[in-house]
Order: C-alpha cells, then sequence, then structure tokens
C-alpha cells in the first residue's frame, strides 16, 4: 500500500519570470523529458489506437509514473504540481504525438480544476488523492445535447432532499465517460426560470460506482478516437451534500473560472498538432525534392504560413499560461490563444493533406488523422464563434 506522505494540491514549484521569450532550463528540461516519451510511448501506437478505439490505458499508466498526468496536483513521491506553463509545454507535446491521448489526459486537468478552485480540504482527500496515487481518470460533465457553449441551458437538476441532492439528467459527448472513476457535475438547483446563470447552478464531484448513473455507448467520433466519449445520465442519483463543490449557486462561477484556467491547455494542445502538421510536411517535401528537385513557389507559402503560426500560437499559449502562473489570469488572453490555435491547426491540418496530395486522403496517413483531429479543436473548451464573442465583449468594455 502506497504511503500516505503530504500532497499539495495548489501551490506551483516553480514561479513565472518577468517578461520572457525563452522558457527556464527546467521547462527546457520538463519539454525534452516529455518530447522523448511522446516519440517512445505514443507515437509508435497512436495510429492503432485511432483505429481500434481502444483508450490507451498502457500509455496512462507510464505517464503516471513519469508524473505527466494529473499534474496540478503533487504526486506520492513528493514531487510538487506542475505550474501552468509546464502543464502548456506537457499539453503541446502529447499533442504533437496524439491529441486523442492528450484529450484524455487533459480531461483529467478539467475536472479536477473545480475542486482545486473551490473544494474543501475533504474532498481533496476523497476525489485528488487517489488520483496522486493511481493513473485514475475523471470526468467533466457540463455539456448536454441542447446545451454546449450555452452554459445557461443546462436542465440537469439536483434537487434537495434531506441531507444532500437527487440528481437527474442526461450529459451528452462526456470524454472519458466509461473510464472515470468520479464525476464533475453542473445541474440546476434553482428553479425559477428568472434566476441568473450566476446563482442558478451548482457543482458536485459525484464517485462513478454511485447507484443510478448509467453509461452510453462509446461515440464513435471522427477524431481524437482513442477518447472515451459517451452521454452519462443520472437516474435519481442521490448525492451527499458533502460532495457539493463550493456553495450552493456558485457552480456557473466555478465553470467559468475552470474554463479559463484550463483553456490554455487546449490551445497548447492544437498547437502541437499544428506543428506536427508543420514537421510531416517538411519531412514528405524533404522525401520528394530529393527525387526530383522541385518544390513549387504556393507549396512553400504553405509551410511559410504554417510556421509563422506554430510561434505565434505558442507564444500566445505560453503567455496565457504564464499570466495564470503570475496571477493575472486573463479570459481575454486565453481565449485569444484558444480561438488562434483551433483556427490555425485547421488551417495547416488542410495545407498538410494538400502537399500529401491523393496519398494524404487516404486512411491510415498520418496528417488524414491530424485533420480528422484537428477540428474538434474549434468546438470544445469553447467554441470558436464563442472565443470571438468573449474577445469582443471584453475589447467594448
Amino acid at each position: 500500500m502506497l504511503a500516505r506522505q503530504a500532497i499539495n494540491f495548489g501551490k506551483s514549484a516553480t514561479e513565472a519570470a518577468g517578461c520572457s521569450f525563452d522558457i527556464s532550463p527546467a521547462h527546457k528540461q520538463l519539454r525534452k523529458n516529455v518530447r522523448e516519451f511522446a516519440r517512445d510511448e505514443i507515437i509508435p501506437v497512436a495510429a492503432e489506437h485511432d483505429r481500434s478505439m481502444e483508450f490507451p490505458w498502457g500509455i496512462f499508466r507510464k505517464a503516471h509514473g513519469r508524473h505527466l498526468l494529473n499534474t496540478s496536483i503533487g504526486n506520492v513521491d513528493g514531487s510538487a504540481p506542475h505550474d501552468k506553463l509546464a502543464q502548456a509545454i506537457i499539453s503541446e507535446e502529447i499533442g504533437y504525438a496524439c491529441s486523442g491521448v492528450g484529450l484524455a489526459m487533459f480531461i483529467n486537468e478539467l475536472s479536477m480544476t473545480p475542486l482545486l478552485i473551490a473544494g474543501d480540504d475533504h474532498q481533496k482527500e476523497q476525489f485528488l488523492r487517489p488520483m496522486a496515487e493511481e493513473p485514475l481518470m475523471a470526468a467533466y460533465c457540463v455539456t448536454e445535447s441542447g446545451a454546449g457553449s450555452d452554459v445557461a441551458a443546462i436542465r440537469t437538476k439536483a434537487v434537495r432532499d434531506g441531507d444532500g441532492y437527487i440528481l437527474n439528467g442526461t450529459k451528452a459527448w462526456i470524454s472519458n465517460g466509461g473510464k472515470a472513476s468520479w464525476y464533475f457535475v453542473l445541474a440546476r438547483t434553482d428553479f425559477d426560470p428568472s434566476a441568473p446563470a450566476g446563482r442558478a447552478f451548482s457543482a458536485f464531484a459525484v464517485p462513478a460506482n454511485t447507484e443510478g448513473i448509467v453509461l452510453g455507448k462509446k461515440e464513435h467520433n471522427m477524431g481524437q478516437r482513442c477518447s472515451d466519449t459517451r452521454m452519462i445520465t443520472f437516474e435519481d442519483v442521490r448525492v451527499k451534500e458533502e460532495w457539493r463543490i463550493g456553495e450552493e449557486g456558485e457552480g456557473f462561477k466555478i465553470v467559468m473560472r475552470t474554463f479559463d484556467a484550463t483553456r490554455p491547455l487546449v490551445s497548447s494542445m492544437a498547437t502541437g498538432l499544428l506543428q506536427r502538421c508543420l514537421d510531416e510536411s517538411i519531412n514528405f517535401l524533404r522525401d520528394r525534392a530529393q527525387s526530383d528537385g522541385v518544390v513549387d513557389q504556393i507549396t512553400q507559402f504553405k509551410l511559410a504560413e504554417m510556421a509563422m503560426n506554430a510561434e505565434l500560437s505558442r507564444l500566445m499559449c505560453y503567455k496565457s499560461a504564464a499570466m495564470i502562473d503570475n496571477g493575472s489570469a486573463s479570459s481575454y488572453h486565453s481565449s485569444l490563444a484558444k480561438t488562434f490555435a483551433a483556427e490555425k491547426a485547421n488551417e495547416a491540418a488542410a495545407h498538410a493533406v494538400e502537399i500529401f496530395g491523393h496519398a494524404g486522403c487516404s486512411e491510415g496517413a498520418c496528417v488524414e488523422k491530424l485533420m480528422r483531429d484537428a477540428k474538434i479543436f474549434q468546438i470544445y473548451g469553447g467554441t470558436t464563434q464563442i472565443q470571438k464573442l468573449i474577445i469582443s465583449r471584453l475589447l467594448l468594455r
């Protein structure tokens, strides 16, 4: 049995530096380590996991052993939580190798963050400590079939019943849904139609083995297919009051703060995919140039665009992550990074497929997978359109 060492659930081991366009030696070493892990453990099996859609438990066990999984909390080996910039670097390198693997890892960070923001010590011990001790997964149950970016449209209800709540509703497209040991759930607790979103919802952490939780079938996703995505239905699930995160009515605010805190990780994963598109295109063109010596100017322009966008995306992602580390988190900058990285990753994937030509459209081609994987970045974590609304509203404010 693992020793119950003290675990720091919230404070980072490093502090963000002042204005700098380079990362620290510690971050560089981390990037080197993660890159080696991704090269050795993920890239060789990514295509097979995409084909079979098998959940990559073997990768996650190895990642947990190297503290690359559940990085928002410390590990039982005494290692401290990674700061947000370090998490962004990890997300970028994993996204380069396979964003399906990256999605499952990111969902854990997304699910844990509400507890780090508003959870009490007992909740952290119950739900977070096991994730430090073992490679466990969690799921973030907010989205519904009629409530995606519009969180205020959620219909799942938690009705007061004695010393707890009765939870009913269905969540849709929940990543890690069938593999999670517990769920973060957002539900309506104020049933007055005129109640503002800021006080109408409450947040809960619910163990996956609670009676009344029904798993839907695994979705056959277009991309990021090794992630386990499915509907989760709550049928008269009895939820203890001690599982409520924060005060009743604070759920919406907790979710908004969670998105701000984790959006740099989605952006960084998209940046990793963008960089992979560039590298695959360069390697393909080098091989072709060796045979006929010709790379046309239009193709060269596509390479230049991908290179520029990869650099810009990385800078924006790292800045938004570093701002969280130094206490100046900004919805504006995190939305800028998310929007730019998602859009440019999709552009890069389209360019890469065009560069490969017919070979790029064939099932099993690396760039074909990258193009399928890229699309969802424009949707989850807040759609591109929602991000643009956030940016414009903040500009006008």
